[in-house]
This record gives C-alpha cells, sequence and structure tokens, in this order.
C-alpha cells in the first residue's frame, strides 16, 4: 500500500492528493505534522529515494529557518540529520509518497506520473 504523507492544509500537498485521486492510485494518508515519520523511517525513505538526504528538510518551513538549519546542516553528520528530521513534522519536505520501492519528495507531476505508467 501506498502511503501518502502531508500536511493538509498545504497547497502542494492538495495538489498532490488530487493527481493521486484522479489517477486512481490508492494510499494511506498520515499527516505529516501529526504523526512524523521516525528516524528509522526516514532512513528508509532517503535510500529508498537514492536522494540527499538534504532533499527532505523543508528549507521554506519557519521551523527549518528558526533553528538555523541552513548553517547548521553542512557541519551535522547523517545521523544527525536524522535526528533532527525526526523531531518535527514540519522540518520534513512534503509530500511524501511512499511505493514498495519507491519515495517520491515534494510534488512534481512529471515525476509522478511513473506511477500510472
Amino acid at each position: 500500500m501506498n502511503v501518502f504523507l502531508c500536511y493538509p492544509t498545504c497547497s502542494t500537498c492538495k495538489k498532490a492528493k488530487k493527481f493521486l485521486e484522479s489517477n486512481n492510485i490508492k494510499y494511506e494518508l498520515r499527516d505529516i505534522k501529526l504523526n512524523n515519520p521516525n528516524k528509522e523511517e526516514l532512513d528508509r525513505f532517503v535510500k529508498l529515494s537514492g536522494m540527499d538526504i538534504k532533499s527532505f528538510f523543508n528549507t521554506s518551513g519557519l521551523v527549518y529557518k528558526e533553528l538555523g538549519l541552513k548553517d547548521k546542516l553542512p557541519n551535522m553528520s547523517y545521523d544527525e540529520k536524522l535526528n533532527v528530521l525526526s523531531s518535527n513534522g514540519m522540518l520534513v519536505k512534503r509530500p511524501i509518497l511512499v511505493t514498495d520501492d519507491k519515495v517520491y519528495v515534494g510534488f512534481k507531476e512529471k515525476q509522478w506520473h511513473d506511477l500510472i505508467r
């Protein structure tokens, strides 16, 4: 089962949800603020995505800015980054779609079309 992690009031998340529904892609909805991925989940997501862990940070978010992560991240270890990400769902870039073998971070419609091919 696909897992769709989102923040329900986020406009990008709403677009992604509409895309999933209009293409009859089944998913389990998970509010990232209420049920943030834990450290183990995030580690698995990063590895499945093939992306750098930095791509999982919501760099435009208030919490990211308040914590000064722009300056801190370059000096943090992978494990430290996982700890920070797992501490607050608002630090995590959204939406995230987790399939059996792939993780999509952020909504890029062209990329998500892979799901319907």
